[in-house]
């Protein structure tokens, strides 16, 4: 595997965790009352951001859930050497994780937003 920045498994996990409990919760007070239909199941919730730095014309990662190594384009107007946030989000489906969303701001600019899997 490539020496990219990787984000924290323990943040990733509490992450997924989080997702589960709240679908098990839901799925007690279904069994109570009529379920929702305005919920799908799907959520997106933030495991963590860290800091990272343009090079090349991208921020590179690694990423988690076997997706691996990937880059991320990063618009030219932002030298090499340029400081960045990459903030990760796992996608689940009934608290089941199904993929990651990866967000890259510069100077609090959202200029990069990437899918992986099933967001």
């Amino acid at each position: 595997m490539n020496k990219y920045p990787a984000f924290d498994d323990s943040a990733i996990q509490a992450s997924i965790e989080t997702a589960k409990s709240h679908y098990q919760a839901v799925a007690a007070e279904s069994a109570k009352s009529s379920p929702s239909i305005a919920d799908d199941g799907h959520i997106s919730l933030l495991a963590q951001c860290i800091s990272v730095t343009v090079s090349n014309g991208k921020i590179c990662l690694n990423l988690p859930l076997g997706i691996g190594s990937v880059c991320l384009p990063i618009p030219s107007s932002f030298p090499d050497g340029t400081a960045a946030q990459a903030c990760l989000s796992i996608c689940t489906t009934w608290g089941i994780p199904t993929g990651v969303q990866v967000t890259v701001s510069i100077a609090g600019v959202v200029v990069v937003r990437k899918s992986f899997g099933k967001c």
